[in-house]
């Protein structure tokens, strides 16, 4: 039997609004997530009696194959939901920067979810398959489903799907990782302590692209204050992107340090990523569409 494969996309926040901080010590938060072409890719192959991970490609080492992966312990949590699914390996082909605001891990995560939903035919909506992400990692929810859509609270809260009209995007990551952990200590809330900044705006279930762009505009990304802090290069790779010909927006995805532009067509951000690695042939930079 061939192995199973999965594409593990980017995810990316186009915005992420901090409402305050709960009293259990997690952050509320409100945010557009799109998910991009680019990504890693796994497979999995059921047999052999126990769970197993091997890993290749650019990033892997700095990924690791270990228990810890997120891979092994979404296999390991939904295992503890459904007892009985069959064990097997899995086999990573990690492209993505870690720890690097785009949700790697927890991609990698949902699509191992998704692989073992395919070979034990479970039904994708299972409630199981949601639960076992949720206990992953904040985002490894929206993960599962990967398709556009407003995530809330903690993460664990989803709006439905949002059809975007097509988004031409650059990411850039300049090879520093950030702890989200860091980040958000450096946001400096304290528990129970609301942010206090404006709201988030609606999105509808389809926005057209003259409606969207204005939105994103007005809304913000809250961590990337503190994740400048902690990452100076990330205002130089804001100030790179938001230079580039054509582009409409630059901001950072997540906790960092991934920054991403939005582009007025698909030509505009090919040309910015080659002219963005030319002059920073150290930086990860891709050319992509977000949906």
């Amino acid at each position: 039997m061939s192995p199973l494969i999965e594409r593990a996309r980017a995810k990316i926040n186009l915005t992420l609004h901090v409402k305050g901080r709960r009293a259990d010590g997690l952050h509320d938060l409100e945010s557009l997530v799109a998910f991009a072409g680019c990504g890693d890719t796994l497979s999995f192959a059921p047999g052999g009696g126990a769970w197993s991970l091997t890993a290749e490609g650019p990033t892997a080492r700095a990924a690791g194959a270990g228990p810890d992966n997120l891979v092994l312990r979404a296999a390991r949590e939904l295992e503890a939901r459904i007892p009985g699914i069959t064990p097997g390996a899995f086999h990573l082909v990690k492209r993505l920067p870690v720890s690097a605001g785009i949700g790697g891990g927890s991609s990698d995560a949902a699509a191992a979810l998704r692989l073992l939903a395919r070979a034990g035919g479970i039904d994708p909506g299972d409630a199981r398959l949601y639960e076992a992400a949720r206990a992953v990692g904040s985002d490894a929810p929206v993960c599962l489903g990967a398709r556009a859509r407003m995530m809330s609270a903690a993460g664990e809260i989803l709006g439905p799907p949002v059809k975007l009209p097509p988004l031409f995007a650059v990411l850039v990551n300049p090879g520093v990782a950030l702890s989200t952990r860091d980040v958000f200590s450096a946001l400096g809330l304290a528990p129970g302590a609301g942010y206090g900044f404006s709201a988030h705006p609606a999105i509808s279930a389809a926005p057209a692209a003259a409606e969207l762009l204005p939105l994103l505009k007005k809304s913000r990304n809250d961590l990337e204050d503190p994740s400048g802090v902690l990452a100076p290069v990330i205002v130089h790779v804001l100030a790179s992107i938001g230079a580039a010909r054509g582009c409409k927006l630059a901001r950072m995805s997540g906790s960092g340090s991934t920054c991403f532009g939005l582009f007025e067509s698909r030509r505009a951000a090919t040309a910015a990523a080659k002219a963005i690695r030319r002059d920073h042939a150290d930086w990860w930079v891709k050319a992509t569409a977000l949906r």
